[in-house]
């Protein structure tokens, strides 16, 4: 092989590689990859998470840490749980059909949690993971890299008048990552960005392009206000999922119905209808 020839084949395999694996394509619902965020089902257990997002039709689950791994049991989701922990979580997703894609929200003190989360994320066969821990920023861009694996800032509610908080803004969060590595990017909740009195579409317009995964809720109103089923409140969600469309998002969209916390499967399951019926 002449020098030239070698140089070409590994910046084509240098290329190939700037983005992880896919989730695998024969989980897609009407073009969709869509299931539940597990803290929707914070009440109960990740087994019984992963039973009720099966329940109401989605195939993807987001963990998060802290919730009890099953009933009656002392281990929880976390990336520090014991491999025969995380065996057990895995076979029960396997044994219902359920793929696990994301965990979040999850914080980092330093470089090493970093590590260890993305090393757990990675052991799960995860897609991304998702933090608001922009202050780690180049750590968690060298994990992605290490890893091949996305990472997704998250955001809450929150305003200028609290200049410590600084996640809610969509253009503070350009700012983090438009000049990373493309497996870095952002988590778009839809409902959050709502409570902080911003409209949901011209964030993720702003974000155009950087969008790994969605937290998708409706709310009542806009502000702090409860979490009502898509198509019922003020964010506009059959917009953002064309505007989702038109920006060839392909990651995966978590239902986060934050509300009727004993039972809400009816909800999730009218949330992952109201997407399937906007088919890509």
């Amino acid at each position: 092989m002449t020098p030239i020839r070698h140089i070409t084949l590994l910046a084509l395999a240098l290329t190939a590689n700037l983005s992880a694996d896919p989730i695998p394509e024969n989980l897609r619902q009407s073009g969709w990859f869509i299931g539940a965020q597990a803290y929707t089902f914070k009440e109960f257990s990740a087994f019984e998470a992963i039973a009720k997002t099966k329940e109401a039709g989605g195939n993807v689950i987001e963990f998060f840490p802290g919730q009890n791994l099953k009933p009656g049991s002392n281990d929880k989701v976390h990336h520090s749980m014991s491999a025969t922990a995380m065996a057990e979580l895995k076979a029960e997703c396997a044994r219902l059909g359920v793929r696990p894609v994301n965990y979040g929200v999850v914080g980092a003190k330093d470089r090493e949690e970093v590590h260890a989360i993305m090393s757990f994320a990675k052991k799960m066969g995860l897609y991304s993971v998702c933090t608001e821990s922009t202050e780690l920023v180049a750590d968690w861009e060298a994990a992605a890299k290490e890893f091949d694996l996305r990472v997704a800032f998250h955001e809450h509610g929150g305003s200028m008048s609290n200049p410590s908080y600084k996640v809610w803004n969509p253009l503070y969060i350009l700012g983090v990552v438009e000049s990373r590595d493309h497996r870095v990017g952002a988590c778009a909740d839809l409902g959050h960005w709502c409570t902080s009195n911003l409209k949901p579409i011209e964030c993720l317009r702003i974000l155009n392009g950087r969008i790994i995964s969605v937290h998708l809720k409706d709310k009542a109103t806009t502000g702090e206000a409860a979490v009502v089923v898509a198509g019922k409140g003020v964010v506009d969600v059959a917009a953002c999922l064309e505007e989702l469309k038109h920006q060839k998002f392909d990651g995966h969209i978590s239902i986060e119905h934050e509300n009727d916390w004993k039972d809400s499967v009816p909800q999730v399951r009218a949330d992952i209808d109201f997407v399937k019926a906007h088919a890509k």
